[in-house]
């Protein structure tokens, strides 16, 4: 097992790690949209948002060797459901192979975040 860190995202608000590599997978801790240097929150809307959770997803991944071209399997976090399609769109662009996928929408999220996403890949 190896714990995976990278200055290219944000760090854990918590008692965990970015990711974790065993077994050949990457399993990533979620994203939320927090500037990896000043720690703040990026963005107002869910669009906003997700485009810097994907981006710190995209760090993690690399730390790890892996890629979203690599996703096996997404869990997605929405504040609110009425963003699915918003979320879509701006998920759609980085995960083109099409990882099988669950989303759901939840009373709250870390930092009043819109939006969270955890991702299984292969490394």
């Amino acid at each position: 097992m190896k714990v995976i860190s990278t200055a290219n995202a944000p760090a854990a608000i918590g008692p965990y790690s970015q990711a974790i590599v065993t077994g050949g997978l990457v399993y990533t801790s979620g994203q939320v949209p927090l500037c990896p240097v000043s720690g703040e929150m990026v963005g107002t809307n869910v669009t906003e948002q997700a485009e810097q959770v994907m981006k710190n997803l995209k760090a993690v991944l690399e730390a790890a060797g892996s890629g979203f071209d690599k996703a096996v399997k997404t869990t997605c976090f929405l504040a609110d459901i009425n963003d699915f399609a918003a979320f879509n769109d701006v998920y759609a662009k980085y995960f083109t192979s099409k990882p099988a996928r669950s989303c759901f929408a939840v009373a709250a999220l870390p930092k009043g975040a819109l939006v969270e996403v955890e991702v299984v890949a292969e490394v």
